[in-house]
């Protein structure tokens, strides 16, 4: 075995080897030396953390000693004079026994488990991205029953609205036909009154409700379809995120129970006793919570908002617009019920004064009769042979006193005056008595008329009582506008076909 002996200064002029040879020796020692420093210093640097490098200035113990002084326990005085001794804060294993805890070791090269824990982390965010997605698909789904219970709620809005135009279409056919009939009366009942009046009022409040029900449907039929458009959009994006959710046996409902939020759109989540829930997490082109999805839980949020005042402002219309129909309706019946008690008074007027005339004329028919008998009592008979001798003018009597000029009788004279009195007072009764029968007759015409009028208001009534009542449809108004006239002959149901 060889022996080193050791070195012993030698001038430089008693060294037998050549200085190059030296130096060469010497730089490759150097560089051998530098090479097994850095070698072991990566090595052990690749198993500590970066901020555990020693700065190389510094001696070795003492670098070390100043590295782990913030591992040790630090003592508290207490306010009885003890003392207490307590671990730094942070994560760390605490070693109770030495006095230490060392922070986290976090190592920089793959260990051993390095497969195993990348496969657990591969896990990890395959559940995570799992979950975020059964979240995210829950949350859609959830706005979208919710859509589909507006929806149901619009639908059945449209309905009743729909049948409240009805109503008021159904209330024009009335009027029309109140029109029409009403246009039955004779020519002396037509002139215009309040009656008139009201119905034309009636046709204008009905068209004009007519035009705010059809603008609330035209609304309702457009937000309808917008819901319909949204809650296919939530449907779409909620069985893409279902695609990507693992058969597990929980309901979406539980995993917004879990969230802690009852409805995300948060229109009508009830208030509870339990702390908030998760927020809103922010929009994530690549993750589960995709812009789009956040674009589509925001519109079934405007629109449900939107939806909600639509349906209080329908229900609203279409309470307002029965109760004006109805006062309408009750206003112009109780018009026409007014019309025909006027023209009851007029008709026991006309008819009373229609009897004293039939009783004045039968006593002038007789008193002209009797006034005919006077004057032919008067004028005496028709034939000479006829008269007595006592009623003769050419009688003895009569010849022998009218032999003077001047004694003339007033017989004859008087004779024909008073003849032609009644004569005349005759011919004034009979214009008398032909103005009283064309008076009469035009007041009996007047007194049909005035029937005519009141049974035609009467059916009128008769027939807007009838015709409003829910029973009746639209359908069955319009048969009856379009119907024949009355004045005329049916119409024959059956075509006779050609031979």
């Amino acid at each position: 075995m060889p022996v080193v002996l050791p070195s012993t200064d030698r001038g430089q002029d008693s060294r037998v080897g050549a200085p190059e040879w030296r130096q060469a020796a010497q730089a490759t020692s150097r560089k051998a030396h530098l090479l097994t420093d850095r070698c072991g210093q990566e090595a052990v640097t690749m198993w500590q953390p970066k901020d555990s490098v020693l700065d190389p200035n510094v001696a070795h113990h003492l670098g070390r000693a100043a590295y782990m002084e913030p591992w040790r326990f630090r003592v508290e005085m207490l306010k009885g004079g003890g003392t207490l001794e307590k671990p730094p804060p942070g994560e760390g294993v605490t070693l109770w026994k030495g006095k230490m805890k060392p922070p986290a070791w976090y190592a920089r090269l793959p260990l051993p488990m390095h497969r195993d824990a990348r496969a657990q982390q591969t896990a990890e965010v395959v559940h995570a991205h799992a979950r975020g997605a059964r979240l995210t698909a829950a949350r859609l789904g959830r706005a979208q029953h919710q859509i589909n219970g507006q929806l149901r709620l619009l639908l059945r809005q449209r309905e009743a609205s729909d049948r409240r135009l009805s109503e008021v279409r159904k209330g024009l056919l009335i009027n029309q036909q109140s029109v029409k009939l009403r246009g039955y009366r004779p020519k002396s009942e037509k002139i215009p009154d309040k009656a008139d009046s009201m119905l034309v009022w009636e046709k204008e409040e009905l068209k004009s409700m007519k035009r705010k029900m059809e603008k609330d449907m035209e609304k309702s039929e457009t937000l309808l379809k917008a819901l319909a458009s949204c809650r296919d959009t939530l449907d779409f994006y909620c069985q893409e995120r279902l695609q990507a959710v693992e058969l597990v046996n929980q309901p979406l409902d539980k995993v917004l129970e879990q969230a802690g939020r009852h409805s995300w759109v948060d229109i009508t989540r009830p208030p509870t006793p339990r702390t908030q829930g998760q927020k809103t997490p922010p929009p994530d082109p690549v993750g589960t919570y995709t812009p789009a999805c956040a674009k589509a839980l925001f519109e079934a949020k405007r629109l449900l908002m939107e939806s909600k005042d639509t349906l209080a402002e329908m229900a609203k219309n279409e309470v307002d617009i029965q109760n004006q129909q109805q006062n309408i309706s009750d206003r112009v019946c109780a018009s026409l019920a007014q019309k025909m008690r006027e023209t009851l008074e007029l008709k026991e007027r006309m008819t009373m004064t229609l009897g004293l005339m039939r009783g004045t004329i039968h006593r002038c028919m007789k008193f002209n009769q009797e006034m005919y008998v006077t004057r032919g009592l008067i004028k005496g008979p028709l034939l000479k042979k006829n008269l007595e001798a006592r009623e003769k003018l050419n009688r003895p009597l009569v010849r022998m006193y009218q032999r003077h000029v001047g004694t003339q009788l007033p017989e004859a004279t008087r004779l024909a005056q008073g003849t032609d009195k009644l004569t005349r007072h005759n011919l004034h009764m009979e214009k008398n008595l032909a103005e009283l029968r064309t008076t009469h007759d035009n007041l009996a015409w007047g007194l049909n008329c005035k029937k005519i009028g009141h049974d035609v208001d009467y059916d009128v009534v008769r027939l807007r009582l009838r015709q409003r009542h829910p029973h009746v449809c639209y359908e069955q108004a319009q048969r009856l506008v379009n119907d024949w006239d009355p004045r005329t002959p049916p119409r024959s149901q059956t075509s006779t076909a050609p031979k």
